[in-house]
């Protein structure tokens, strides 16, 4: 039942979201959290890899023109539809496919690697998308997934800002409360308000847990945790995009890096 609640909302946002994230309004995807999380990525040209959650492809084609052969899954055929057709003879590489990650069609050490990239705090059932992450990749394999930063990512939340418009802090609460499937409704902030009635707001439902649980349930599962990042803006990308100021003062996003221990 939570799977399909998932799959129909996302369904719901993917031609808004594609349309406004191609339009630029996702700033904090281009201008921060895909350059990090790009520049932490190891080499892989040659191997092969699966992208879980892509979205429109955004990311997923950064990692084919990386030289990696990628297979991506969603579980929005509204997304795999626009993924699929955007330049597909120009970006080579690329298995586009409608799948659930809590039950991958694909064999037991299939891939060199994984991606999540800004997916896995949207799917249920953690443990069993980690057990699946950890089926499918081959001995010496790495997982590399970006999410909203635990403790950032809390039932109550408010940004606090001076006179200047500029943040100085940012208040959370609840952090150990869990939400399981609760929607968040929201846009991105970027987009002009005089436009905003012109779309639905997006609606997420949500899967919090704390850091604790997250690196606990990856060890639990049997991965080496390699690699860790909290990206933030340095100055210069402040001043080409203003939006994004608030990421200097708090962290937004959290980067891992795992691997499955050679066979």
């Amino acid at each position: 039942m939570i799977t399909e609640k998932v799959r129909a909302c996302w369904n719901k946002n993917a031609d808004t979201w594609t349309l406004l994230a191609r339009a630029g309004y996702d700033v904090y995807r281009d201008f921060l959290n895909t350059p990090a999380f790009m520049k932490m990525l190891p080499p892989i040209e040659g191997l092969v890899g699966l992208d879980i959650g892509c979205g429109e492809g955004e990311n997923t084609r950064k990692l084919a023109a990386r030289g990696a052969k990628v297979h991506a899954i969603d579980i929005s055929h509204t997304f795999v539809k626009h993924a699929k057709a955007y330049s597909p003879d120009d970006i080579p590489d690329i298995n586009y496919a409608v799948a659930n990650a809590l039950q991958l069609p694909f064999a037991d050490s299939a891939f060199d690697f994984v991606t999540g990239i800004m997916s896995f705090m949207d799917i249920p059932k953690t443990d069993l998308l980690l057990s699946e992450v950890f089926r499918v990749l081959r001995g010496n394999g790495f997982c590399q997934f970006s999410i909203t930063h635990p403790f950032l990512d809390t039932p109550h939340h408010k940004n606090l800002r001076g006179d200047d418009g500029l943040t100085y802090a940012y208040e959370v609460g609840r952090y150990f409360e869990k939400l399981d499937g609760e929607i968040s409704e929201w846009i991105f902030s970027t987009l002009p308000s005089e436009q905003r009635e012109k779309f639905d707001m997006f609606q997420v439902p949500r899967f919090t847990h704390t850091l604790s649980q997250w690196f606990t349930t990856l060890l639990e599962t049997g991965f080496v945790i390699e690699a860790v990042g909290e990206p933030y803006p340095d100055d210069d990308t402040v001043r080409r995009c203003p939006a994004v100021q608030d990421a200097q003062i708090v962290p937004y996003f959290l980067h891992v890096r795992v691997r499955k221990p050679g066979e």
